[in-house]
């Protein structure tokens, strides 16, 4: 049994993660359970619910938008895109800073401000990202752009400054509806903020997006079918997927699970209701005759047609699914239809992950048991290959080095300065051994004798920083710093960032920084000849000679954290 104390439960308020909760609370033992759920009435009425079930435990509740920053986390989304400014400030934390989306985000302040020990997400993520309707809004702005280029045609001035207001708010909201980046930036944002407080266990109830049924479903959130918007939300819940995957295979991270439920979700209750939309109730209007010629009108006001009642129906409260009427409700859930499975099933799973129960159900297992993993063949092909590649340099004398293509640019950076130190010195003594200030000024008389290998360093978008600091070798364009701007300025501490980024730092100080690398390589050779295979680890580096490649991958795997752990 695990020694879990704070459970943070994401949708604990909703269909199955007011079953979790319970179930938590049931059988887990902890000592508090934070139930954070997007609307403060819904977590209020829950937790009063169960401080009487379990007068034991210590329950606190949350509420807002986690996918927005936290000023923003009690609006609605609607409201939010209705402002310019707001639109600029969801714009920024979605393809601006990390950093700096991470310090205003209401998830990440969620976190760290409870620290849980295991989080358990049951919002319904591919729904809240893909609802937004990316394809409606892209119809609409192309519809704009043609009649865009209609008033530039005829330079109607008064109309293109009119105009132009309606058409900066479609693209804008365009840019900042898209779900990959937000779902990216989602990802980054909680796998960081797990890693700051020490989250042990990230479980993920997810989604197919379809209840487990293909392309031919004929079931949609009310819009017709083949509906673009239902099979964003699969494509969505699948890409979570793929990054819960990578979220799995880093170090430092937390376990990381997924459930996924491949049939309807039900149910809450049955009951004879008010129907709502979007929270607002529904009536009955008396009806009209209309000839059909003309035009069509679609949404019509309201206000023309006689107000009856408040619509009333009996019904099964599927929770986030919705509402669904006797018919809709035993056609939904016949055999060989979508079917059913229930939130205390769901939840009985998600508790057996916690426990650490193999139960089979957990996605980011499945696929770890069904990719190919790296062969003992191409192991042995890898060596065939690299001394093919050495032949051919010295048959052509030439450098294969980094063509920046495998990226980012610190890869080439680094490769290129290992490869200098190997030309010079060949080995990790013999550079270690030599003053940094006259390895920096070799390797510049190195770069500035040798036409070939400084014209292909710089050409491939990495520039030379002279020993100097100021002066800088370079070819027509620079890969680092990274800008949409073909100019940029230089500010204090640019230089300092750029040059351990993606420069072939000459520098002093540099050229230390590579002999304390190469004092911690050499330290584990000595155990190679006393341990046996337990000498052998990331840390180890095995030859003596410089061997660019391999100092690389010694620098990712141990200073960089860059390596597989799986």
């Amino acid at each position: 049994m695990t020694s879990d104390h704070c459970f943070l439960v994401l949708g604990g308020a909703g269909l199955v993660g007011a079953q979790v909760v319970r179930e938590i609370a049931r059988q887990l033992t902890p000592e508090r359970i934070v139930v954070a759920s997007l609307f403060r009435g819904e977590v209020r009425e829950f937790l009063h619910d169960v401080r009487r079930e379990f007068p034991h435990v210590e329950f606190t509740g949350a509420w807002g938008d986690v996918f927005v920053r936290e000023e923003f986390s009690l609006e609605q989304r609607r409201r939010i895109t209705q402002s310019r400014t707001r639109r600029d400030a969801l714009y920024q934390d979605l393809f601006g800073s990390l950093d700096e989306a991470y310090t205003r985000s209401a998830l990440a302040k969620l976190i760290e401000q409870h620290k849980p020990d295991v989080i358990v997400d049951c919002i319904n993520t591919a729904t809240a990202i893909s609802y937004q309707d990316v394809h409606s809004t892209s119809m609409k702005t192309y519809d704009m752009l043609q009649e865009l280029n209609r008033i530039v045609d005829h330079e109607d001035i008064l109309a293109l400054a009119s105009f132009g207001r309606e058409l900066e708010q479609n693209v804008s909201m365009l840019m900042v509806s898209q779900s990959l980046p937000q779902l990216i930036r989602h990802v980054q944002i909680v796998h960081r903020a797990m890693r700051e407080v020490g989250t042990r266990l990230y479980l993920k109830i997810g989604t197919t997006g379809t209840g487990g049924m293909g392309l031919n479903i004929p079931y949609t959130h009310s819009e017709d079918r083949p509906s673009a918007k239902l099979m964003s939300k699969t494509a969505v819940a699948f890409a979570h997927t793929g990054l819960m995957f990578l979220m799995a295979r880093t170090p430092g991270g937390p376990l990381v699970k997924e459930i996924k439920p491949a049939a309807m979700i039900g149910y809450r209750k049955v009951s004879y209701k008010t129907i709502k939309r979007g929270g607002v109730p529904q009536f009955r209007y008396q009806s009209k005759v209309v000839e059909l010629d003309g035009r069509l009108t679609l949404r019509g006001d309201e206000n023309q047609y006689v107000k009856l009642d408040k619509l009333q129906m009996a019904g099964v409260d599927t929770g986030e699914n919705g509402f669904f009427a006797r018919g809709e409700f035993e056609t939904i859930t016949h055999i060989d239809q979508m079917e059913f499975v229930t939130p205390e099933e769901i939840a009985q799973q998600a508790i057996l992950e916690i426990k650490g129960s193999n139960t089979g159900y957990d996605v980011i297992s499945g696929i770890d048991m069904s990719i190919m993993d790296p062969s003992y063949r191409a192991g042995v092909l890898r060596q065939t290959a690299l001394d093919k590649l050495a032949r051919l340099e010295q048959e052509t004398h030439s450098h294969s080095v980094a063509l920046g293509q495998l990226g980012p640019p610190e890869l080439s950076k680094l490769l290129y300065e290992a490869h200098l130190l190997k030309l010079h010195y060949g080995t990790l003594r013999a550079v270690i051994e030599t003053p940094a200030s006259e390895i920096a000024e070799a390797l510049y008389a190195c770069v500035q004798q040798d036409e070939p290998l400084r014209t292909q360093i710089v050409s491939i978008g990495v520039p030379i920083l002279a020993p100097d600091g100021r002066t800088l070798i370079r070819g027509p364009r620079l890969n680092i710093p990274e800008s949409i701007y073909h100019e940029v300025d230089v500010r204090s501490g640019d230089v300092d960032a750029w040059a351990n980024k993606g420069w072939v730092d000459l520098r002093p100080h540099n050229i230390k920084t590579w002999q304390d690398r190469f004092v911690r390589m050499r330290r584990t050779q000595h155990m190679l000849h006393t341990r046996g295979t337990s000498s052998v680890t990331l840390k180890t580096y095995l030859p003596e000679t410089i061997e660019i490649g391999a100092v690389v991958a010694w620098l990712f795997n141990n200073d960089y954290q860059g390596h597989r752990i799986k």
